[in-house]
């Protein structure tokens, strides 16, 4: 039974590469899921601190993720100095489609 998660997982991620979807790292999908997960507004420092690795890995997994259209980064009006991270529509509607495919893995139906 131990070796449920990790076939889910393994399902998951086959079902991910099949699905023709941008190819994510760890790291870029970590941030991904944070930014959508955890109340912003998010910057780059706190995103560093968040997943415990440095400046320049967001910053580089940041670019990779705006490229792609998932993540913007939008000055703060109030402070210029300060750049936020938000998810963007598509960001959004790549993690609705990849958590429907962890619902189907584990045996959920998720309604469209």
């Amino acid at each position: 039974m131990a070796q449920f998660p990790l076939t889910t997982w393994m399902q998951t991620l086959v079902d991910y590469v099949r699905s023709g979807e941008p190819d994510l790292t760890n790291r870029q999908m970590a941030l991904l899921l944070l930014v959508h997960l955890t109340n912003g507004p998010h910057t780059v420092r706190g995103l560093a601190r968040g997943l415990g690795v440095s400046k320049p890995v967001v910053t580089r997994a940041l670019n990779r993720l705006g490229a792609l259209g998932y993540l913007r980064r939008q000055r703060d009006e109030s402070d210029r100095r300060n750049i936020f991270v938000l998810l963007t529509t598509e960001g959004a509607k790549f993690l609705e489609q990849f958590g429907r495919l962890i619902a189907v893995d584990r045996g959920q139906r998720i309604a469209a």
